[in-house]
């Protein structure tokens, strides 16, 4: 007896944790599936943060535009900017660049008629100075005209200024004068224009000078309503392409810092001035 007790008090002791180790949890399926749920929702959670950041962002951004055109409201497009609504006009159209700044220009949404709001470009101001000391003569809306909708490195542009000269023309359409230039990307955001035409067209005679040509109470004669159909139909171009072999025509070049589907924001480089646009109603010339 001795002895089968001793052999019996010899066997090593069973190990609880090993046997606990090997124990099947009931609830490890439900844990798994407890973890893909929480991972699940965490996923969600992260997706809902970034739209509502992109969301938060594209708010922000549309306030930004907002105070850019509030600042230039009553600047007559430049022309009476004090030198103080010229810094807030600066820094609001700086805040508004910094949120597109290293996308390239999207040719699609260039592509298409920009009104003028605001410049300080010397050439264009120049034009508002001239119609404030002559009463004679009116600068009515100014537009860029984007035609590269097809392509893929440039397009044409047309600078686009509606003018009158009020006792012989219709108020602000009058005329039309128009500059029309080539245009090649040169960096992501920089355009290199070649000015090719100025041309003046969409005349416009007012309801007086029309009266002089031929009188409403006399009938309209062959000779009197050829006359009114070519001032309408007149069209004047200058060429400023270069005369000269292997000579580039007059030309520039212009940063264009940012755009959307209704703003555009542009800097002549070398000092010549910003611009500021929103998007316009097409424009037939």
């Amino acid at each position: 007896m001795d002895r089968i007790a001793s052999a019996t008090f010899s066997c090593p002791p069973i190990s609880m944790s090993r046997v606990c180790r090997n124990r099947v949890n009931p609830f490890d399926g439900l844990n798994i599936i407890s973890k893909k749920k929480r991972s699940s929702c965490r996923v969600a959670v992260a997706s809902g943060q970034t739209t509502a950041r992109v969301v938060d962002t594209e708010l922000d951004l549309e306030y930004k535009k907002h105070d850019l055109l509030r600042a230039v409201q009553d600047t007559q497009r430049g022309l009476t900017a004090t030198f103080d609504q010229r810094s807030i006009i600066e820094e609001a159209l700086v805040t508004v660049e910094g949120y597109n700044g290293g996308e390239a220009i999207d040719l699609v949404k260039l592509d298409g008629t920009w009104r003028l709001q605001y410049t300080s470009a010397p050439d264009v101001v120049v034009l508002f100075e001239a119609a404030s000391r002559f009463p004679f003569f009116q600068v009515g809306q100014i537009y860029q005209k984007f035609e590269c909708k097809d392509q893929s490195d440039g397009g044409i542009i047309r600078n686009v200024v509606q003018w009158s000269l009020p006792s012989l023309l219709e108020d602000q359409e009058g005329a039309t004068l128009v500059v029309t230039a080539k245009f090649d990307k040169v960096s992501s955001r920089n355009i290199y224009l070649q000015f090719e035409e100025i041309s003046v067209r969409n005349i416009n005679i007012n309801e007086q000078l029309q009266g002089l040509i031929a009188p409403a109470i006399l009938p309209r004669s062959f000779l009197s309503l050829q006359i009114l159909q070519f001032i309408r139909t007149f069209k004047a171009q200058i060429p400023v392409t270069a005369t000269s072999p292997g000579r580039r025509s007059v030309g520039g070049l212009y940063y264009l810092s940012y755009l959307d589907n209704n703003m555009l924001l542009g800097r002549s480089v070398g000092g010549g001035g910003v611009f500021v646009f929103t998007k316009s109603q097409p424009l037939e010339l």
